[in-house]
């Protein structure tokens, strides 16, 4: 099992990071601020339908504060979800403000409601922080899904990921009887290979989540990650591993006891292939953000060193020696893995 860092330190968008958001349409002035919403007057306890504490609070804001915020916030939906056209938004309000402060990001999640059928949706107002945004930006590039963000300043705007977390997942859909619980292995080793080709870190249960989507026969499962704070930052090899939590053991167990070796090898050479034909179609964006990557600072020099020592181990290559960064250590792994695939040729990065 992983030894996990408690605190995770705080790292600004550096000038070369904010010019790669701005080239690529990331960044939009804001009317709401990260700070404004932290002048909550009051607070209290947001249950579950079960009753069930989620450690979310709900915010109470002076009268002063309410309107002004209300306003900023549909705004800011309108520019996530129609480039701010707010001719189709007059039947939005913002129902509900939620805080978190577990966890290091502390995110507030705004819930926006239809006036004319009561449907919500919800977004996410955080600090900027660097390795979230370039977790943000890889997962964009290389996943199989898209991610809807804005920056602003030192605020961070994100459209919420859809699907069920991964701890309620294992405990009330794993063993349903509709459940295919091949698929759902199958999905797990992709993502698992996922994660480490990338260097994403802390995929625990709560830190991702399984979206079902029914076929003609049976029902396909697409695991997505919805915490990013740890893209490339610890020094261990095994944080990029989601099989090592503990978190994660019944669906790590399923996988052991339905896919052979053989199987689990195909299903992540399908996986480093997927992700190759990505970074293709996209290679000259994704070489912009590496090469950013490359001259910032989102870990401690003892991370990198310790993680540079482990994966020149794990891959038998002493080129991981040479690596002076979190982005040297990500170029070099998408390399490393990539070009191990028998019938395609990695490019550039």
């Amino acid at each position: 099992m992983v030894n996990i860092t408690k605190k995770k330190q705080y790292y600004p968008i550096s000038k070369g990071l904010r010019q790669y958001l701005k080239s690529y349409h990331r960044t939009l002035k804001l009317p709401i601020k990260y700070e404004d919403l932290l002048r909550f007057s009051d607070s209290f306890p947001h249950y579950d339908k079960k009753g069930k504490d989620t450690l979310w609070e709900t915010v109470m804001y002076d009268n002063y504060m309410q309107d002004e915020l209300r306003e900023g916030l549909t705004q800011i939906y309108a520019l996530l979800k129609t480039d701010g056209d707010m001719s189709v938004m007059e039947h939005l309000y913002i129902s509900r403000i939620d805080h978190c402060t577990f966890g290091n990001s502390q995110p507030f999640r705004i819930q926006v409601m239809n006036q004319l059928n009561d449907n919500y949706e919800y977004y996410y107002i955080k600090r900027a922080d660097a390795s979230r945004v370039y977790g943000l930006e890889l997962e964009h590039i290389l996943s199989p899904s898209r991610i809807n963000y804005l920056v602003f300043d030192e605020t961070l705007i994100e459209e919420h990921i859809a699907g069920i977390p991964g701890d309620v997942f294992m405990n009330e859909y794993l063993n349903r009887p509709l459940s295919n619980q091949v698929r759902i292995a199958k999905e797990f080793v992709k993502f698992n290979e996922r994660c480490f080709i990338r260097l994403l870190g802390d995929m625990r249960s709560y830190n991702y989540v399984i979206d079902i989507t029914p076929d003609f026969e049976d029902e396909q499962y697409r695991v997505r990650a919805i915490d990013f704070d740890q893209q490339s930052y610890e020094g261990h090899k095994s944080m990029y591993f989601p099989k090592y939590f503990k978190d994660n053991n019944k669906v790590i167990n399923l996988v052991l006891s339905l896919l052979d070796p053989k199987t689990m090898e195909q299903y992540q050479s399908e996986e480093r292939t997927l992700l190759f034909r990505r970074l293709k179609t996209a290679r000259y964006r994704l070489k912009d953000l590496i090469d950013c990557m490359r001259c910032d600072t989102i870990s401690t020099p003892e991370k990198v060193e310790m993680l540079k020592q482990e994966l020149a181990k794990h891959h038998k290559s002493d080129e991981f020696l040479k690596c002076k960064s979190m982005g040297d250590l990500v170029r070099l792994n998408l390399k490393t893995v990539l070009t191990r695939e028998p019938k395609i040729k990695a490019g550039k990065v």
